[in-house]
């Protein structure tokens, strides 16, 4: 403070507002948070192994978006790995590119990932509305996609899920990165020995073209979201589909994962040559009516990645493309990083430094900070967070007693600790839109000094 030239008064101010910053921190420390300590306001996600609510923070009013997995079904499906790999690098991962989580925590039932709520949707839910992007649109949205994958590149994870559904935007519009589940090959369905029997090779009168009409490709895309939930169960019989049904279609999965030689970082850079062929096309280059011939078109990729000619675009866009999708020492990425993509004649008119601060090339219509016109609608829903429910119920299933699988899962990461808004009583409706308005605006304001996380590793 010396070197700041602060006389003894503003010295003194400086250390009330430090002694309230540690003394807020040593509270929240003490705090240990459950679903009780938050009020749902809208599911706004449902896959296969939970759901994605918009929640208030009862105490500060906060928005939040919660992702709520269910123990039983994690055990049931072997997904701890899944959990634990996601928990972890949102835990690590601090950075303007990837999804900010606040809290991880657990109760019996259930575990909880309370992240920050990204209202503009996702880029399925973009490209499902424009069908198709310009070479500008897409030229931005990919440069963007490629910072966010080397930013995880650069903390040593895999992501291995790069998908447009994946590829969350905020408020104005540019791109986070979420959805971990599957980083440095954590998941037990996307292990290599899982595959290696599977049969790759294509019919022997198969002939390489585009899919085959473009309003069975919308068609498949609209359709989707719901293909993990859609599979009959006795189609289930089949080893191929069962693991399909967990994670969806392998259309933007890179044919050395599948492959037992193992594979580097360079496999998410296949996968975004496969979105950036999606937003120019109109379809992923490998879709197919099922799963079992979307992987063998992707395994075959030197003879299915193709252009549809009714659908022009430049040569510099068509050479990136197939930079990305191609042998693992060839292609884009592998060697030098976003670096090496740099230097591609399709990016040569991005300003990476400034990327960030950009208008985005699509305006997205956000009403405020807890809008979700962007997301699907699922009017059927009880508000009634599970833990909430579940607490109330003396009838646990025997199976959830803690038996230690999913020790050290608590985490805090302590922002903005001065900014506490309480509340006489939660507000309903429009009023918690409202006044979790007024409390985003006070968010801006950074706490430079307050401690940052806090974990039980």
């Amino acid at each position: 403070m010396a070197d700041e030239g602060l006389n003894e008064q503003e010295k003194e101010e400086r250390r009330k507002v430090h002694a309230a910053k540690e003394n807020d921190f040593l509270r929240q420390r003490r705090t240990k948070l459950s679903a009780n300590d938050f009020q749902s306001l809208k599911v706004i996600g449902r896959g296969a192994f939970g759901e994605v609510r918009l929640v208030q923070k009862i105490d500060t009013g906060h928005i939040y978006a919660m992702k709520i997995l269910r123990k039983s079904e994690m055990l049931e499906k072997e997904q701890m790995a899944h959990v634990r790999a996601e928990r972890d690098i949102l835990s690590e991962a601090d950075c303007e590119w990837v999804v900010k989580m606040y809290y991880s925590f657990q109760d019996k039932i259930n575990l909880y990932l309370v992240m920050e709520f990204l209202p503009g949707g996702d880029m399925m839910t973009l490209l499902i509305k424009y069908d198709q992007l310009t070479e500008e649109q897409t030229l931005f949205y990919v440069s963007e996609t490629a910072l966010a994958i080397q930013a995880i590149h650069n903390l040593n994870f895999i992501h291995r899920d790069i998908k447009p559904d994946n590829l969350l935007l905020d408020a104005k519009g540019h791109i986070k990165l979420s959805d971990f589940g599957l980083c440095t090959g954590l998941k037990k369905i996307h292990r290599t020995e899982l595959y290696r029997n599977w049969p790759s090779q294509l019919p022997a009168d198969f002939v390489a073209k585009p899919f085959e009409s473009k309003r069975r490709a919308e068609t498949w895309r609209k359709n989707r979201r719901a293909y993990v939930m859609s599979f009959p169960d006795c189609v289930l019989d089949d080893p191929m589909v069962k693991a399909f049904s967990t994670v969806g279609t392998p259309d933007y999965i890179a044919p050395e994962v599948f492959q037992p030689n193992g594979y580097t970082k360079s496999c998410d850079w296949w996968s975004l040559g496969v979105i950036m062929y999606e937003m120019l096309i109109g379809y992923p280059p490998f879709c197919s009516e099922t799963p079992q011939e979307t992987y063998r078109k992707v395994m075959n990729w030197q003879q299915t990645l193709v252009f549809p000619p009714e659908i022009p675009i430049s040569t510099e866009a068509k050479n990136t493309i197939k930079g990305f999708c191609c042998e693992v020492d060839k292609r884009l990425g592998n060697q030098s990083g976003i670096e090496g993509i740099k230097q591609c004649a399709f990016f040569k008119r991005v300003d990476w430094q400034n990327i960030r601060i950009l208008p985005a090339p699509i305006r997205i219509e956000v009403k405020g900070i807890a809008d979700t016109s962007n997301f699907d609608h699922f009017g059927d829903a009880d508000l009634t967070l599970p833990g909430v429910k579940d607490a109330a119920s003396d009838n646990l299933p025997s199976a959830m007693t803690d038996k230690g699988e999913f020790v050290h899962y608590t985490f805090q990461r302590f922002h903005c600790l001065t900014q506490q808004k309480r509340f006489g009583g939660m507000l309903q409706g429009s009023q918690a839109i409202a006044s979790a308005q007024q409390v985003h605006n006070l968010q801006a304001e950074q706490c430079s000094e307050a401690p940052k996380e806090q974990s039980d590793r």
